[in-house]
């Protein structure tokens, strides 16, 4: 069993104002992350959205944790109907005119490891397409 978060970074050729408003503004988030019914950058702000194979949809179930604004997002994750809770920290880095996006996915050994959606590596797929394809691309052409 691999346990240990998963961690990726990116740099990003954008402006950390950019950046943040990116992972943090409704109408910015559902356009390269999930579709989500909701979301504001606030300690105890509960949101929730569906994500899987096509055949077998989950229900993610959030909380914001914390938040400092400019720099660091967290939030709980875990799935309707299923033990364990995991937490996603997006972690910004000033460099000048680009900003390094750390993300940071916690606790993913807590899911129930005999179903393999759970698996760490499709949560390494995921997050790699969903930060170094879809956020990149978003924040670099918008």
């Amino acid at each position: 069993m691999n346990t240990g978060p998963f961690i990726i970074e990116r740099t990003f050729n954008a402006p950390i104002a950019r950046v943040w408003k990116a992972i943090t503004e409704y109408n910015e988030m559902k356009q390269w992350y999930f579709d989500l019914p909701g979301f504001n950058p606030e300690v105890g702000y509960e949101f929730h959205f569906e994500g899987g194979p096509d055949d077998r949809k989950y229900l993610h179930l959030c909380k914001v944790t914390e938040v400092i604004t400019g720099k660091k997002l967290t939030y709980s994750w875990r799935y309707d109907g299923y033990p364990g809770i995991s937490f996603v920290t997006f972690e910004l880095f000033d460099e000048g005119d680009k900003t390094r996006l750390k993300l940071t996915h916690d606790g993913l050994e807590m899911f129930p490891a005999t179903n393999p959606d759970f698996a760490k590596e499709n949560f390494a797929e995921g997050w790699t397409h969903i930060v170094g394809t879809s956020l990149k691309g978003f924040v670099e052409n918008n």
